[in-house]
């Protein structure tokens, strides 16, 4: 369930405008459509997905098989994300960080986002069948599925639990890349896993903090309105120490000391911001959660940018 950052879409005025003069902006369309695979939560998965396959294969694997798990893992990402837009467009127009997406916006109508999430799913899983093997396949059907039905249309909507449920999704492109490369997930492939399922809860804690009155309008359960500040200030520390000991888990069981030092290196920085978030907190001082959500997004990337790296060494 890793989040995404702003996209700009077409404006209703925009729309409106074009409208009136009797063409379609096809530019503003596409831009609609790109917004709804939400491309930075794409390149996000795909940050961890390619260096998972390197490692996997031992450097470079079979250049067939990484074209397709790019292409197959971004069209499923987008899938995933235009099938939440469309599910979530009631709320999203209530929240002041989602009501400029393409369905509050009235860029599209719901029926084409339906139609447009529905064949990149398709199209996905059936490049991942076709070039690939049964388990990546399956637990890309499954990582799909998960994240529309299970969580958005469930979770979300229920439980304060929903980001730790939801991480399974954000963390899956680890082991379908892993999968897909060798047939199965070795306990190296779990443990980045590992890393990449813990680091949801501080990195996405951290936004619902900022956002808390918008889902709060929403009726969204998320931990900061139905829990007290104290509650998640436990379980963002709770999860930062426990992506750091599952980064530091993973070094020896295959990697080597440009991984270990990477890990030990941002691992501190992660827990200092952690931690930094917690202590202004409790005294009561102003904080600005995004800085940990920013600090999570490069403490993740710089540690599977080692992850290549030493898959190549």
């Amino acid at each position: 369930m890793i989040t995404e950052r702003p996209v700009v879409v077409a404006s209703p005025g925009e729309l409106a405008r074009a409208a009136r003069s009797g063409r379609r902006d096809w530019a503003a369309v596409l831009r609609a459509y790109l917004a709804l695979t939400k491309p930075q939560i794409v390149e996000l998965l795909l940050v961890t997905t390619v260096p998972s396959m390197m490692l996997a294969a031992g450097g470079w694997p079979d250049l067939r098989v990484f074209a397709v798990v790019l292409i197959g893992g971004a069209l499923a990402g987008g899938a995933a994300s235009a099938l939440n837009c469309y599910i979530d467009r009631d709320i999203d127009q209530l929240m002041r960080r989602t009501k400029r997406r393409p369905l509050p916006a009235h860029s599209v109508t719901p029926r084409s986002v339906l139609v447009f999430g529905l064949a990149l799913a398709v199209i996905s899983v059936a490049l991942m069948a076709v070039y690939t093997n049964w388990l990546a396949t399956a637990l890309t059907a499954g990582a799909i599925f998960y994240y529309d039905v299970v969580y958005t249309l469930w979770l979300k909507r229920r439980t304060p639990a929903n980001t730790f449920w939801g991480g399974v999704c954000g963390a899956a492109p680890v082991i379908i890349g892993w999968a897909a490369v060798t047939g199965g997930v070795s306990p190296l492939g779990w443990a980045l896993f590992a890393v990449v399922f813990f680091w949801q809860m501080p990195h996405f804690y951290a936004l619902a903090v900022k956002y808390k009155d918008d889902y709060a309008r929403a009726g969204i359960p998320m931990l900061p309105v139905v829990r007290s500040m104290t509650r998640v200030n436990v379980e963002i520390a709770v999860f930062t120490v426990l992506t750091v000991a599952a980064s530091l888990a993973a070094w020896p069981l295959g990697l080597g000391p440009i991984y270990g030092a990477t890990a030990l290196l941002t691992g501190g920085f992660f827990l200092y911001e952690a931690f930094r978030l917690v202590q202004r907190t409790r005294r009561g001082e102003a904080v600005n959660p995004m800085r940990l959500f920013h600090a999570s997004i490069t403490y993740l990337t710089i540690l599977f940018i080692a992850v290549a790296v030493d898959a190549l060494v």
